[in-house]
């Protein structure tokens, strides 16, 4: 293995002798430099994996250097050495990207520690999270065999997506591959958990907070004297918020976190409607019928968001000044942003943003989008991408700057679905990978949690006969004519509807403007 070669660069060079011994001894190559402009030179004509770089010399400054250093090979990571305590040279050098600062005079154990941090860094990350999940997995494995609330459930699926995270940053993937079997079997045992206790949730008050609960218990105690904007990004995972939490966090302060249970089937239609409204679709066709579409009718399934939200409100008996936003595409998103002030007298600004759902759906339509999002590292990674320069952190910024509060959730999750499971139907059936409805339906049991009086999980009946399924695990449904295409065509895209941590628990974060 070659010896990590530093270059350093001070012009009083022979009094740092014994710093320079100390670190030959430690194995390290020492190239010494006494101007900005001799170093400028040794850089272009040799490699260095660092350089430590004094501030205050004569001639060309150190700051002037770490410019040039920088325009030469901005990866070269420098560590500033100086003597000066003044705010405007931290400031100066922090902004260049540099990787270290160190005030003067500096000790052997410093210039070590700085190596480590600058040089060192991913493989100590490495081996300590390899470490410490290698312990959590024992702990995580033991909580499998014996969550059994929903409560429990939820802190969880948190746990792995928090050990997710850490291990894709790193580069054993043998670790990574045992999280995703942990990942696996979890899902595994959610589907029972559910199966087991979905319908009582309805009748007990231990239940957890559901789509039609949310709006009640989370969303309107957060709306009392203050201006608040609620936005509800559409198929958001709870991973994806995580991606894009740091981002969100230059303006916003985060004042309370949470997880809700989407309901099922975990699709727009149902659970969008169902928050909004106050009330599952059961309910919703009953109170509302000409609002309230089945999947059989035909006509958009979310045209009436609106006026389900201002039946809510009026039965909650809030008397709001208060607007609907629905952004589809990035052109209503400018237009909101460029007229954002217009919502400064609203106690409640309401905006659904459409973009991760077309994302999701595009990836099954489109292969280049297959590519960027082929598996969840990278759809995070998009999601993230997408954010950073999306008018929705145009708008988030202009709401910030009115003092608006700011509420942040979903409807559902999605997942990567990735085997088959085979299902017969008729043309009424419903055309979801993850849900179906209709009648007759002939399915594989094992695969699905069964629906057969849907009324008993508040959910209407299309037909007298029709019941509902629901896709386990990663599963996807495929009709067995032209299988083999359709199944090459859906595998490894994100989909939703069915029964997963992905699509279930899904978060909800209230934020306070900074």
């Amino acid at each position: 293995m070659n010896k990590i070669t530093i270059l350093w660069v001070d012009d009083e060079i022979d009094l740092l002798k014994p710093h320079i011994l100390f670190l030959e001894k430690k194995n390290y190559k020492v190239v010494t430099s006494q101007s900005g402009q001799d170093a400028l030179e040794e850089i272009k004509n040799t490699f260095f994996d660092i350089v430590f770089l004094d501030e205050n010399m004569p001639g060309i400054s150190g700051l002037e250097t770490l410019t040039e250093i920088k325009k030469y090979d901005a990866s070269i990571p420098v560590v500033m050495i100086t003597k000066s305590e003044e705010e405007f040279i931290m400031d100066e050098a922090i902004g260049s990207k540099i990787a270290d600062y160190l005030i003067k005079p500096v000790n052997p154990n410093q210039i070590l520690l700085s190596l480590k941090k600058s040089l060192d860094n991913s493989r100590l990350v490495s081996e300590k999270t390899t470490s410490n999940y290698q312990q959590e997995f024992r702990k995580i494995a033991m909580d499998l065999s014996m969550v059994n609330s929903h409560e429990e459930w939820a802190d969880l699926y948190k746990k792995l997506i928090y050990w997710e995270m850490q291990l894709e940053e790193i580069e054993d993937s043998g670790m990574f591959e045992i999280l995703e079997s942990q990942k696996v079997e979890a899902n595994a045992q959610f589907s029972k958990f559910v199966d087991k206790n979905y319908s009582d949730w309805f009748q007990d008050n231990d239940g957890p907070v559901m789509s039609h609960t949310l709006f009640r218990k989370k969303i309107q105690p957060e709306l009392e004297g203050n201006k608040t904007l609620l936005i509800v990004i559409d198929n958001l995972r709870y991973d994806q918020w995580l991606a894009f939490e740091e981002t969100l966090s230059i303006h916003y302060k985060k004042k309370h976190e949470a997880s809700y249970y989407s309901i099922l089937p975990t699709a727009t239609q149902y659970a969008r409607n169902a928050i909004f409204s106050g009330l599952m679709p059961l309910d919703m066709e009953k109170q509302h019928p000409n609002w309230w579409k089945n999947d059989t009718d035909e006509g958009g399934k979310n045209l009436f968001e609106a006026e389900f939200l201002g039946a809510q409100l009026k039965r909650l008996g809030l008397d709001l000044k208060w607007e609907y936003h629905k952004i589809s595409n990035l052109r209503q998103g400018k237009h909101l942003a460029q007229n954002f002030k217009s919502q400064k007298d609203n106690d409640l600004t309401v905006l659904v943003y459409n973009f991760v759902d077309m994302l999701s759906h595009s990836k099954t339509e489109m292969e280049v989008i297959k590519e960027l999002a082929s598996n969840d590292k990278a759809y995070r990674s998009l999601t993230l991408s997408w954010f950073k320069n999306s008018p929705l952190l145009e708008i988030i910024q202009q709401a910030q700057d009115m003092g608006m509060k700011l509420i942040l959730t979903t409807d559902h999750g999605t997942i990567n679905v990735k085997q088959p499971s085979k299902v017969i139907g008729d043309r009424e059936t419903s055309l979801n990978l993850r849900y179906k409805t209709g009648r007759s339906l002939t399915y594989e049991k094992k695969d699905v949690l069964e629906a057969k009086d849907p009324q008993n999980v508040h959910l209407p009946n299309i037909n007298l006969s029709s019941c509902f399924i629901f896709a386990k695990n990663d599963l996807f449904f495929a009709y067995p004519n032209n299988y083999n295409h359709y199944v090459g065509y859906y595998r490894n895209t994100y989909q939703h509807g069915g029964v997963s941590l992905e699509e279930i628990i899904v978060p909800f974060i209230v934020l306070d403007a900074k």
